[in-house]
């Protein structure tokens, strides 16, 4: 391979600047609000972000506390808000909501407890800024405790899975208690009252420091690196909303968003707000990332939160994907991007895509309604017809209803 096709190889896994921006810029809507002329940004915004009851996204005054954690810790920090028509009879429903990014704190070389220990050193300044600017429900990145080590098929990983009321909790319920706030907290999960099974699962922590609840990752990826049943297999727990004091939300973990149904089960049983906490990376699946939350935002009316971790992580020893390409030591790059969708078709801009960060937005959740009342998704959806045709395909005895054209030379 020539050198020069080599670097354009690797600037294709961490972004077109080669250290995990997009040729320089932080994400896609800097690269556009630097170079497009004020009139011409605002109709690629348009296009790109959709409007919010028929105007542009509106910012949100950050708090100069969380303003300073931010300069201090060097991570990326934006907040907006959606709006929804005022109601006669309803008042509105304003709940505020962050999403936290980031990288691994030390090389995966280093102890497990020393790993653990820098990413909770590492994310303290995040949550606090997330806190002090009256986050009501926050959620972290998927497995946030730990490397995404699952690629590497190795066990030794195993040994950072927890209980869900130990470690990792007890760090995030001193912060719910403190901020009023409830926290989303996706971990590797280790089921002692069944074996000592592994599950990727989220806890719930709700705004009193108590747990509500847990959800287990419902589809479980074998593509690639993604090969993670060598650890974990298909949750068990359905698809569970969790009326929190600020709102009914649900998880729906990493791989579930390339699932349709999956989105469409939360919205079944009463989700207000769905995240999605990832953990994926440019060369599989960047294209996908800014549609299919949207997609599921507009088609369960509802918003959605996505959070996708940042960096690359370097595993001591090599490993394959079982596509013929030779060995590496990473994934590849982990593109961050966070962002929030609405049931109007509207999204926030996004994080960056190589830095730490949390996103705030404030969401008038009585918007979820007003778009069902709108566009009638469930009043014209034929659930019965659905229904029907998934018991038929569960049979060992299904067939496909296909008409063949009779004239058709066979």
């Amino acid at each position: 391979m020539e050198k020069s096709e080599a670097v354009a190889n690797e600037n294709l896994r961490n972004g077109g600047g080669g250290d995990g921006s997009i040729c320089g810029y932080e994400s896609l809507c800097q690269l556009l609000s630097s170079n497009l002329e004020p009139h011409l940004l605002e109709e690629v915004n348009r296009l790109i972000l959709g409007l919010n009851c028929g105007k542009a996204l509106q910012s949100v005054a950050i708090p100069e506390p969380a303003k300073a954690l931010s300069d201090e810790h060097d991570f990326d920090l934006q907040a907006f808000r959606f709006n929804a028509d005022r109601e006669a009879l309803r008042e509105p429903r304003v709940v505020r909501v962050g999403l936290i990014q980031n990288s691994i704190a030390i090389p995966t070389t280093a102890s497990f407890s020393d790993q653990k220990k820098a990413i909770f050193q590492k994310l303290k300044p995040i949550i606090e800024a997330a806190g002090s600017s009256g986050v009501n429900i926050l959620c972290l990145q998927e497995a946030w405790m730990m490397p995404f080590a699952f690629c590497t098929r190795e066990k030794k990983w195993c040994e950072l899975a927890e209980p869900i009321d130990e470690e990792s909790t007890k760090f995030l319920q001193e912060y719910a208690r403190k901020y009023n706030m409830v926290i989303v907290s996706p971990i590797l999960e280790r089921d002692v009252n069944h074996g000592d099974t592994l599950w990727n699962t989220a806890i719930i922590i709700g705004n009193h420091g108590n747990i509500i609840g847990k959800h287990r990752k419902n589809h479980i990826p074998r593509v690639g690196d993604f090969n993670e049943s060598t650890y974990y297999m298909e949750g068990n727990t359905g698809h569970p909303v969790f009326e929190t004091a600020f709102g009914k939300i649900a998880v729906n973990i990493c791989y579930g968003r390339h699932h349709p149904l999956n989105w469409l089960a939360f919205g079944l049983n009463g989700a207000e707000i769905v995240f999605n906490p990832s953990a994926t990376v440019g060369e599989l699946s960047e294209p996908m990332w800014p549609i299919e939350a949207r997609n599921a935002a507009i088609a369960n009316s509802y918003f959605v939160g996505s959070i996708n971790r940042v960096g690359t992580e370097i595993f001591p020893n090599a490993f394959t994907s079982g596509d013929g390409k030779p060995q590496h030591n990473d994934f590849g790059h982990f593109y961050g991007s966070s962002y929030f969708s609405a049931p109007d078709a509207s999204c926030t801009p996004s994080l960056s895509r190589r830095k730490d960060g949390l996103l705030i937005t404030d969401m008038d959740l009585n918007l979820c309604r007003q778009l069902k009342d709108k566009w009638g998704f469930r009043m014209t959806a034929r659930y019965e017809i659905y229904a029907d045709l998934l018991a038929r395909y569960v049979r060992p005895d299904f067939e496909p209803q296909v008409i063949t054209d009779p004239s058709l030379n066979r």
